[in-house]
C-alpha cells in the first residue's frame, strides 16, 4: 500500500499519535507487523491543534516527507487579545497584559502590518533544534531558549470576526511559518498581548481539509482510501 492519506487531527492527539493509529491499522490490512509498516507525515500540528495531518503511507511515500513538506498552508487562527501564555497557546501558563480593547480598524491595521515577507523568531516552545536539542526540551527545563529570526511569507490574513477578547481570521502562510510566533506579534502590534487560544489547519499544498477524513472514521483502510500523486 503506498500513497497520501488525508486525516483531520483531534484535539489533544498528537502527530504521532495519529501515525501511529494509521500505521497499525495499515500494518493489518497487509498482514505485517507495525514496525515493518512505513508511515510517516508531512508536517507536525501541536495537540491542541486540529485539522489537516497529510500522512504518507508506504515507502516510496515516505521518502517524499521532505518534498511535500515544504508547501504553503493555511490556517484558521483564533487569538485571545489581553493575555500572553508562556508556550503562545492555550496549554501555557497565562499572564494579563492589558485591558484596552482596540477597535476594529487597529485589528485590521495589525493584520496588513504582518503580511508579506516578514522576519519571524519561532518560539521557544517548538521543534527547532538548538545544538542538536529541541527548542521545546530546553524551554520545559527552564533553560535560556534564543532562536534567531527568519523570513517567512504571510500571503493573507483576512479578518473573520472580531468579538473581544477573540479575534478570528483565516491565514495563508509560507512553509515554516509558526501562527503562535505570528499571534504573539499582532499582539505586541496591539499593545494587548495575545495568545492563539485555536488553531485549525485547512489546506496543505493542494491538499484540503474537505477530503479528509476523522480519526474515529477510521476502523480499515483499503487502497480506495489512498491518494497517489
Amino acid at each position: 500500500m503506498q500513497g497520501i492519506l488525508l486525516v483531520d487531527k483531534p484535539k489533544t492527539w498528537t502527530s504521532f499519535d495519529v501515525v501511529n493509529y494509521v500505521r497499525k491499522i495499515v500494518a493489518t490490512a497487509e498482514g505485517k507487523k507495525p514496525k515493518n509498516t512505513k508511515v510517516g507525515h508531512t508536517g507536525t500540528l501541536d495537540p491542541l491543534a486540529t485539522g489537516l495531518l497529510v500522512l504518507l503511507v508506504g515507502k516510496e511515500y515516505t521518502r517524499k516527507a521532505t518534498e511535500l513538506s515544504k508547501v504553503d498552508k493555511t490556517y484558521e487562527v483564533t487569538m485571545k487579545l489581553g493575555e500572553v501564555s508562556s508556550t503562545g497557546d492555550d496549554e501555557g501558563e497565562k499572564r494579563a497584559v492589558s485591558d484596552t480593547i482596540p477597535t476594529e480598524e487597529a485589528v485590521l491595521e495589525a493584520l496588513g502590518t504582518f503580511t508579506g515577507q516578514i522576519m519571524q523568531v519561532p518560539p521557544a516552545f517548538s521543534a527547532m533544534k538548538i545544538n542538536g536539542q529541541r527548542a521545546y526540551k530546553l524551554a520545559r527545563e527552564g533553560k535560556a531558549v534564543e532562536l534567531e529570526a527568519r523570513p517567512v511569507t504571510i500571503y493573507e490574513s483576512p479578518l473573520d470576526s472580531y468579538e473581544y477578547p477573540l479575534v478570528k481570521f483565516t491565514c495563508k502562510v509560507s512553509s515554516g511559518t509558526y501562527i503562535r510566533s505570528l499571534v504573539e506579534d499582532l499582539g505586541k502590534a496591539l499593545g494587548t498581548g495575545a495568545y492563539m487560544s485555536d488553531l485549525r489547519r485547512t489546506q496543505v499544498g493542494v491538499f484540503n481539509l474537505k477530503k479528509a477524513i476523522a480519526v474515529s472514521e477510521i476502523k480499515e483502510i483499503t487502497d480506495l482510501d489512498i491518494l497517489t500523486i
